[in-house]
């Protein structure tokens, strides 16, 4: 399963959920979505550090926030606010033993460019 975060129209959420429907009646797991207004709406939440971090996360496998911070060579406390914010994004979890995750094997950024009239 990968994760789509995109720039997309409001209203979209019926042509996402109706892909999700059919990608599960083919019994494939539904790709998670995750959809901003605008790109800098999108880029504000998905910094490049929070996306290293991701990188990083899926590399190291699941592991503590300290752990993570280690691994990425930053400051915790920052780490500490980046995860809980890809967390409330749904783009990392926590494991019964509170070791988190990134519960997916890519994560694509898409982002529509301005049509030409």
């Amino acid at each position: 399963m990968k994760a789509v975060i995109e720039v997309a129209k409001r209203g979209s959420a019926v042509r996402t959920a109706r892909a999700q429907v059919a990608a599960a009646r083919k019994g494939k797991a539904p790709d998670f979505h995750l959809s901003f207004e605008t790109a800098r709406s999108l880029f504000s939440e998905l910094t490049p550090a929070r996306v290293d971090l991701l990188d990083t996360l899926r590399k190291v496998g699941p592991c503590s926030v300290y752990a993570l911070a280690k691994a990425a060579e930053r400051n915790y406390s920052n780490v500490h606010t980046d995860v809980g914010r890809l967390e409330e994004l749904g783009l990392i979890e926590r494991t019964e033993g509170d070791a988190i995750f990134v519960p997916y094997e890519s994560v694509e950024i898409l982002v529509p460019l301005a049509r030409i009239a």
